[in-house]
């Protein structure tokens, strides 16, 4: 059970092995993009390509769809990046149901993990399978893989490094759980604990108060999605502006100023001000902050919010 790309290498991991794969389950068809185009997800699209039964329900908790997941008789479901599960469905299986989530587990439980994990500065990350249970990523723990993350990383690119080893991880998982040789530990659950909440506007603006090392840090863990963001003002007209990548420098500029110097764009911090290399401002393209200056003379002029 997935849907995103996240979830298609370990889909592929498990074809490619000696488990036998009786049905994929993933989200509904949906219009995305500017033109609204109907999208099938990723998961589909490879299920579809390997000739895998294929599930899509409205409602997980549909009476006709629990008869057929029933009918599939698996020994066990695998979830990768998926939808909350109701107990209904993850009681199926005989050998319970599992979920490869993209954190060192207690750490960092929620949506958005590997976003927090950098957004947080951490050095380091990993992937964890579990039993699930009825409360969000807290059933019993079953292996757990470790990853350095590396300075300057992006989430993009932990996210691909997990993907990686995530899948070797979930194969380990489930042949274990054949042999018979997996034990589950209990996950010891504190408020002490980072946790990863789901990212939306309110929590994805940049907040140019804090320091050039933690800002450079937020950038990083929403690069490339949902991207970093701060308002702009401009003869009175407010513009959505993303920042993708930053460098540190040892200029000083005051809190929230736009500073043009030797054609380089900076903003400043309570610390250093911070050197903008790839930006987005509303309407257009993603562009290296050099191309973006030929276009905007007066980029020094317009005022953060």
């Amino acid at each position: 059970m997935g849907t995103p790309q996240f979830a298609v290498k370990t889909l592929d991991a498990i074809l490619n092995s000696k488990h036998e794969i009786v049905g994929v389950v993933t989200s509904t068809d949906k219009p995305a993009g500017r033109g609204r185009k109907i999208q099938q997800s990723d998961v589909k699209q490879y299920a579809i390509k390997n000739n895998i039964r294929l599930f899509q329900p409205e409602k997980l908790k549909s009476k006709n769809f629990i008869e057929e997941l029933k009918g599939l008789n698996a020994d066990l479901f695998i979830v990768v990046a998926f939808r909350m599960l109701p107990k209904i469905v993850w009681k199926i299986p005989k050998k319970g149901t599992i979920n490869l989530h993209g954190s060192i587990l207690p750490n960092y439980r929620g949506a958005a993990p590997i976003n927090w994990a950098i957004i947080n500065g951490e050095k380091e990350s990993g992937v964890t399978t579990f039993f699930i249970n009825d409360k969000i990523d807290t059933g019993d723990i079953l292996l757990i893989k470790k990853t350095k993350i590396k300075d300057g990383q992006t989430a993009g690119e932990l996210h691909d490094q997990l993907m990686e080893i995530g899948s070797d991880l979930i194969i380990r998982t489930i042949s274990e759980i054949d042999s018979g040789t997996l034990k589950s530990k209990k996950q010891i659950i504190s408020e002490s604990q980072k946790t990863a909440p789901k990212l939306h506007r309110n929590n994805t603006r940049i907040n140019w108060l804090n320091d050039d090392l933690t800002i450079k840090q937020f950038i990083l863990g929403l690069n490339p999605y949902p991207g970093a963001w701060t308002l702009l003002s401009n003869n009175g007209r407010q513009l959505n502006f993303k920042v993708y990548k930053v460098k540190r420098s040892n200029l000083k500029a005051p809190e929230k100023t736009i500073l043009l110097k030797e054609n380089k764009l900076y903003i400043g911090t309570n610390t250093k001000a911070l050197e903008l290399l790839e930006i987005q401002l509303e309407g257009k393209k993603k562009m290296h902050s050099n191309e973006f200056i030929k276009g905007n003379k007066n980029i020094d002029k317009f005022i953060i919010l």
